[in-house]
């Protein structure tokens, strides 16, 4: 099927049938994700795939009684880094010079640049510009999965305090962001047969020409 077919397909998820997630098909999810593009490259975010029945039921309890939570096979937690450094570039440039075997002291001045952006922002403009990169994530993840005919259902209603404390971000350096519940729609999802309610393309998208 075509991409637009199976985003037509696809649709926020309400009820899930508990059946697992192929491991090949969630491989193909998590390495689009892998593969987003990102502001400058750095990915300040992380991905938690969750598929203990036990933290799913205390995630759903943070969640609002979400029944996705722990009716699908598998939750990614898009969590972002609480701080990012002048560290987190050197990284970047470390593995620009291993992954392409370069020599990156042409790119110092553009290193340089790189961390004072970072370095420039406090951590609640931090924490926006890192969310915003895990949202463009969640959007390869979407896509990826209606592409293996795995449903999804992105999801912003939960306690991210909860969430941070339960699966223990804080220590690790991150916080919780969105949610992406993974599986297999159920026949009791009323949701499943309705069509797509969307802007025309008319209504969508003006050309400046």
């Amino acid at each position: 099927m075509s991409l637009i077919e199976n985003l037509n397909w696809r649709y926020a998820t309400k009820r899930m049938n508990g059946e697992a997630v192929p491991k090949d098909k969630l491989t193909v999810i998590l390495e689009a994700i892998r593969l987003t593009a990102t502001s400058y490259g750095l990915q300040t975010h992380k991905v938690f795939a969750v598929t203990n029945a036990e933290i799913k039921t205390q995630l759903q309890a943070a969640a609002y009684g979400q029944a996705q939570l722990v009716e699908s096979d598998v939750v990614l937690v898009f969590a972002v880094q609480q701080t990012i450094t002048e560290a987190d570039v050197d990284a970047y440039f470390d593995n620009i010079k291993v992954t392409r075997n370069m020599d990156i002291t042409p790119l110092e001045g553009y290193k340089q640049m790189m961390k004072g952006t970072v370095t420039g922002m406090n951590a609640e403009q931090q924490n926006v510009w890192a969310s915003k990169q895990a949202y463009i994530a969640l959007g390869f993840a979407m896509a990826a999965a209606a592409d293996q005919k795995v449903d999804s259902c992105p999801m912003e209603g939960f306690n991210r305090e909860k969430f941070d404390e339960i699966l223990g971000l804080n220590a690790k350096g991150y916080t919780s962001t969105v949610l992406l519940p993974l599986g297999f729609r159920s026949t009791e999802d009323f949701m499943a047969n309705l069509p797509k309610v969307r802007k025309t393309i008319d209504e969508l998208v003006e050309y400046i020409s």
